[in-house]
């Protein structure tokens, strides 16, 4: 293990995220509501205790290894969310703890959604605009972003990248140069996110709610500028703008580099994980609206069925938008939205969740097992289209899903013993570990109410989703610390 070198790259890393504390003090300059100094003060802190980080290592030219890549990502996530933290704890006006403002920084960085601040609609434009930004870096991964100016640095990047790309295949490289792949990602994103604010801006947003929103909504995280999120505009075709760019961002970014390149939609409609994706949105939102119909929740179908999209689509992504209180809504509606929360977005996208490739090769290994116990002799493979899959990705998959049950039962547990009541506990720990944000019963609304020792327990969670499991319970391995 080269801790050097990790420590040389978190400095720098460091360094550079510093610099996410000009554009709030720059938003301060603009609207003038005397909130620019906690950003300043952040941006000296943060840029000094880099600089600490760095300056003893800075002649060190080892080559990154992949372990040191795994060590790199973790802890450059733990520093951040630290960082992230401390603007908003020297702020006046949040006027917040040391656990809320780790809370608030590591659910915007790993685009959980779940905040403990509240009046929203009174606070800095600067505060508000953070916020949003956290959110936005932290949404295809700053340390992908990180990777196509680490050449620069003296640093190899394949190795960050196979550690912070989700999905059960990290290997696969859109360009021949992993520096290159990083470019063309965020390029993407970069675009949605400015289609996706332009619509808003057209729609009626202004231009500050605009960009806040757009920013939440690519990377599907959730966080917005009003305490009542979406529902504060109260607009038809603003939901359906969101709808629209949700569901971009929650598919594998990687169609949309094809898409592109080819100009052509052809390779959504032959992606089979996209297929599932879209039919498994369509189906949820078919049976949300159809039920609140039935109850007559809303007292008309045109707000049912608005509604009731709004929410399948925000829920099932992940990104955790919401235009009324789904969590009061009549029957099994809210189990059923938390539920498919747990499949969550594509491989390869800004969603959270276990991914619907990982969920569609369960489904498959499920059906292959019981076709075995009428024909036990006969060689069975699972495909995904017409590929079949080796049996080591199989493997993998469900090593994933057994850990993450594993990791959520002893969460659940822990919040129980804290004290909250089964659905607060079993809801907050969905919400989080699937960076979801809004959860059911006590963490509704908000998580500003429950208990120190549970917030700190949802920050693991958030960051353990955010990371997919093993990249984190990687480290606490004896293999990995061996020779």
């Amino acid at each position: 293990m080269q801790i050097t070198v990790v420590q040389r790259i978190v400095g720098l890393l460091l360094m550079v995220f510093s610099l996410a504390m000009l554009p709030p003090a720059a938003v301060e300059l603009i609207y003038r509501d005397g909130s620019i100094w906690p950003f300043i003060d952040g941006f000296l802190i943060i840029l000094g205790a880099g600089l600490l980080m760095w300056l003893p290592v800075r002649k060190v030219t080892k080559e990154l290894r992949l372990r040191d890549g795994f060590l790199v990502v973790v802890s450059f996530w733990l520093v951040l969310g630290l960082a992230g933290a401390v603007p908003l704890y020297l702020s006046k006006e949040l006027d917040v703890s040391v656990t809320d403002a780790v809370f608030e920084s590591m659910s915007g960085l790993t685009t959980t959604g779940a905040t403990v601040i509240v009046g929203l609609d009174t606070l800095p434009h600067s505060i508000l605009f953070y916020r949003q930004q956290l959110q936005w870096m932290g949404g295809m991964g700053i340390v992908v972003l990180a990777v196509a100016v680490l050449p620069m640095l003296g640093v190899g990047g394949m190795q960050l990248f196979r550690a912070e790309t989700p999905g059960p295949v990290k290997d696969t490289k859109l360009t021949p140069r992993i520096t290159e792949t990083a470019k063309a990602l965020w390029y993407i994103y970069l675009g949605l996110t400015i289609a996706c604010g332009v619509a808003y801006w057209l729609a009626g947003m202004d231009a500050f709610d605009a960009i806040g929103h757009a920013f939440s909504t690519i990377a599907i995280g959730g966080f917005s500028t009003h305490d009542t999120s979406m529902g504060y505009f109260n607009s038809w075709v603003i939901e359906m703008i969101a709808v629209v760019f949700m569901l971009l961002a929650g598919a594998n970014f990687a169609l949309h580099f094809l898409a592109w390149r080819r100009v052509s939609l052809a390779p959504y409609a032959t992606d089979p994980e996209f297929r599932l994706y879209f039919s498994i949105l369509a189906g949820v939102a078919v049976v949300t609206v159809g039920y609140l119909i039935l109850t007559d929740t809303f007292g008309d179908p045109a707000s049912a069925l608005h509604h009731g999209i709004f929410q399948a689509v925000s829920i099932g992504t992940t990104t955790g938008f919401t235009t009324a209180a789904y969590q009061y809504w009549p029957g099994f509606l809210p189990v059923l939205l938390l539920f498919v929360s747990f499949i969550g977005g594509c491989a390869g996208s800004t969603g959270g969740g276990l991914k619907v490739i990982r969920f569609m090769l369960l489904l498959k290994q499920g059906m292959r097992e019981l076709k075995r116990l009428v024909h036990p002799n006969a060689q069975l493979a699972v495909k995904v289209g017409r590929k079949p899959m080796d049996d080591k990705v199989i493997e993998a998959v469900w090593g994933f899903f057994s850990a993450y049950v594993a990791v959520f039962t002893v969460m659940m547990l822990l919040l129980m013993a804290s004290g909250l009541d089964q659905v607060t506990a079993f809801s907050a720990v969905a919400a989080s570990i699937n960076n979801l944000g809004p959860g059911l019963g006590d963490v509704g609304a908000h998580y500003r109410d429950i208990n120190d020792f549970s917030k700190w327990v949802l920050c693991i969670a958030m960051l353990l989703g955010r990371l997919e499991i093993f990249t984190l319970l990687v480290l606490i391995t004896p293999a990995f610390w061996r020779r």
